[in-house]
């Protein structure tokens, strides 16, 4: 792997790291490096724009002097140069905080090593359909599963195909007056959702979204989306099911206990919500009206993530909005 970057990493003076933010000049990159410009433009992080590059049949014959590859190294630079130009057009970002990395490797490859001690690897979500991405997979979902600092996945297009009923229940939570009018909050925003079970990993997904709503001042809501068989035993129904009411009440409880704990900044407001319904089918649901959806990664991969399943994958193939799975 070759690697060819402008500036140094650092951390801002509040302890946060960079933006890794993969491109590779397709629509759905553009998004995710205006969004990771715009993002660090508020935190004034450093943004790592990364190429990951392979030689192709169509660019010619593969260099064979350092000549040859000093040119073909020059020419990325500047295609890498243009895009970022492009994307920032617009936005409030110091152009100080900015770094170019061009790397002969997989885009995915490229991020998973660049982006390892960042604060976030930002990538753009392909867009294929449902079927298209169950079958050939998704490679934002894949990198999400296997990165070990949290994954934003961008989402570019605005399909709406969301169910209703329960579901819909979620949403009207998330604002119960107007969604036109934002969060619900009189703020006007709309807000960073994030799904939480009482795990070590949601809780770190939660210190991360209170982090990312106070960025815009963004109302918070919590969901903790629960089945019985995620609320553990119950007291006093050790040899019985507990009513659908029973459990209901004891994932209030866990929830209580989890935002309990919480230090909010003071420009954010918090909101708590369970309920019965799958968690990736709920968090969906919640994308439909969210700024963005922060979920923990249950740490599943290969053919058990494929086939059994698992709830981040769930959300960064079928959410409305930007997603980050956090580990």
């Amino acid at each position: 792997m070759t690697n060819d970057g402008i500036n140094g990493g650092r951390e801002t003076n509040d302890g946060l790291k960079d933006i890794v933010v993969g491109v590779d000049g397709s629509s759905e990159s553009f998004a995710a490096l205006r969004w990771a410009l715009n993002e660090a433009g508020k935190t004034g992080q450093q943004v790592n724009a990364v190429f990951g590059w392979t030689h192709s049949w169509d660019m010619g014959s593969e260099p064979d002097d350092d000549e040859s590859w000093k040119k073909v190294r020059h020419e990325i630079a500047r295609t890498l140069r243009g895009w970022v130009d492009e994307a920032s057009n617009g936005i409030d970002f110091d152009p100080k905080n900015l770094k170019l990395t061009s790397v002969k490797a997989s885009g995915s490859a490229a991020l998973l090593q660049i982006g390892a001690d960042s604060q976030q690897i930002v990538v753009g979500r392909r867009n294929l359909g449902r079927v298209a991405r169950w079958f050939l997979g998704s490679s934002s979902s894949s990198l999400a599963e296997e990165a070990k600092v949290p994954v934003t996945v961008v989402r570019g297009d605005e399909d709406k195909d969301s169910p209703v009923s329960v579901q819909d229940s979620i949403a009207r939570s998330l604002s119960p007056e107007s969604f036109d009018r934002g969060g619900g909050d009189g703020s006007g925003l709309r807000p960073v959702v994030v799904g939480i079970d009482g795990s070590k990993t949601s809780r770190r997904a939660l210190d991360f979204a209170i982090h990312e709503a106070s960025v815009d001042g963004r109302p918070l809501h919590v969901l903790f989306c629960w089945q019985m068989k995620d609320l553990g035993a119950i007291e006093g129904y050790e040899t019985t099911v507990p009513s659908i009411a029973v459990g209901q009440q004891h994932a209030e409880q866990i929830l209580a206990s989890v935002t309990g704990q919480v230090k909010l900044p003071p420009n954010v407001t918090m909101t708590a919500s369970a309920f019965h319904i799958a968690a990736g089918k709920g968090l969906v649901s919640a994308s439909r009206y969210a700024n963005r959806v922060v979920v923990g990664s249950r740490g599943l991969s290969g053919l058990d993530a494929h086939f059994l399943g698992s709830v981040s994958r769930q959300v960064v193939d079928e959410a409305e909005c930007t997603v980050t799975v956090v580990h």
